[in-house]
C-alpha cells in the first residue's frame, strides 16, 4: 500500500496527483458539460474559449479553484503550450460549427477550425499529453449510400463546415501517425442536452423546437418528418471521453452516436404542440446513422440514454 504510518500508527496515504485537462471551447455546449463531469471526478480544468459562440453562464457554478478560464482565439495564438503545460489530456471542441454561414465565409471556417486545431495540436506535442481527445463530425459522410455509416464507409464533404472539420481531423491524425501522439478523433452525429444553443449549432431539430416551443410557436418540421437522425445525449457523449481517455486507444477515429435512427416526427411527438410542415432543403440526408460497433469493441463504451428519457429531462429542466 502506497503511503506511510503517523505516529499513532494510522496509515496515510499518499494523494494521487491530480489530473489536469485542457478544454478548447470549454464554455460551449458540449464543452460545459464535459468540464462539469471532469471536475466532479477531480481533475482540474483549464478552459481556453474566445466567447463567441461559448458562454461564462455555462461554467459560472464553479469554485475558482478548480476551472481556469482564459480568453483567447486560439487561431490566432501561436504560443499555447504555455498554457498546456502540466496537462494530462486536452479535448479540443473549439469550432465554427453552423453550415450556412460556412458557405457564406469559408475563410474564417478555414481560420478557425484549421489553423486553430494546428495549433493545437503543436502545442500538445509539445508538452507531451497523454491524450488528446479531437471533436470531429458525422457531417464528413455528407448524404451517406449505407445506413448504418462505419468509420471505413465514404467521405463525401458537401460543404465548407464539414471540409474543415475533416482536414482539422487529417492533421490530428497525421501527427499521430508521424509523431506517435496519444491522439483520438470522434465524430460527433446529433448531440442534445443541458445547454443545447437553441439556434440549432449541434442539434438543428431539437434546438428549433426548444426554441419554438419556449416561444410558444408550431414546430417546424421539415418535408414530410419521416426522415431519421441519430440523437446522443451529451451524458452518453462525455462519458465515451472519460473512457477514451483511460483506455489504450490511440491514433483512432469514432463514430459517437447513440446507434438507433429517431424520425423528426418521433421528436416533435415527445415535444407536443401544433406542427407546421415546410419543405425540404436541398443537400439534407435523407436518414443519418452510426454504425457504434468500433467504439463499443475498442472502450467498451456505450450509450444508456434513450431519445426518450433524454428529450423528458430537457423538457421538465
Amino acid at each position: 500500500m502506497d503511503g506511510f504510518k503517523d505516529i499513532r500508527g494510522k496509515e496515510i496515504i499518499n494523494k494521487l496527483k491530480t489530473s489536469k485537462s485542457i478544454i478548447t471551447g470549454g464554455a460551449g455546449f458540449i464543452g460545459s458539460n464535459l468540464a462539469d463531469h471532469l471536475i466532479r471526478i477531480g481533475h482540474k480544468v483549464i478552459v481556453l474559449d474566445n466567447f463567441v459562440s461559448g458562454k461564462k453562464s455555462n461554467l459560472d457554478h464553479h469554485k475558482k479553484n478548480d476551472l481556469r478560464i482564459i480568453n483567447i482565439d486560439i487561431s490566432k495564438s501561436k504560443k499555447l503550450d504555455k498554457y498546456f503545460k502540466g496537462a494530462d489530456y486536452v479535448f479540443h471542441l473549439a469550432a465554427l460549427a453552423q453550415i450556412i454561414p460556412s458557405i457564406k465565409n469559408p475563410e474564417k471556417y478555414f481560420k478557425n477550425n484549421v489553423l486553430g486545431t494546428l495549433n493545437v495540436v503543436k502545442a500538445a506535442k509539445k508538452v507531451k499529453i497523454k491524450k488528446l481527445i479531437y471533436a470531429a463530425s458525422s457531417s464528413c459522410y455528407g448524404t451517406p449510400k449505407k445506413i448504418p455509416t462505419s468509420e471505413k464507409d465514404k467521405i463525401d464533404l458537401k460543404h465548407p463546415y464539414a471540409a474543415t472539420k475533416f482536414i482539422g481531423e487529417t492533421i490530428v491524425m497525421k501527427y499521430a501517425s508521424m509523431f506517435k501522439m496519444p491522439n483520438i478523433s470522434f465524430r460527433f452525429f446529433n448531440v442534445y442536452g443541458p445547454r443545447l444553443t437553441i439556434s440549432g449549432q449541434y442539434s438543428a431539430v431539437i434546438g428549433n423546437f426548444l426554441s419554438q416551443k419556449k416561444n410558444k410557436k408550431p414546430l417546424t418540421i421539415v418535408g414530410n418528418g419521416r426522415q431519421t437522425r441519430d440523437f446522443i445525449h451529451v451524458d452518453d457523449l462525455v462519458d465515451a471521453f472519460l473512457k477514451a481517455i483511460k483506455s489504450k486507444s490511440f491514433n483512432k477515429i469514432y463514430n459517437l452516436g447513440s446507434g438507433k435512427k429517431t424520425s423528426i416526427n418521433a421528436i416533435a411527438k415527445i415535444f407536443g404542440g401544433k406542427k407546421k410542415f415546410i419543405p425540404i432543403r436541398p443537400g439534407e440526408p435523407k436518414n443519418s446513422l452510426a454504425n457504434i460497433s468500433k467504439i463499443k469493441k475498442d472502450i467498451k463504451w456505450r450509450p444508456k440514454i434513450s431519445i426518450e428519457q433524454g428529450l423528458k429531462k430537457l423538457l421538465d429542466n
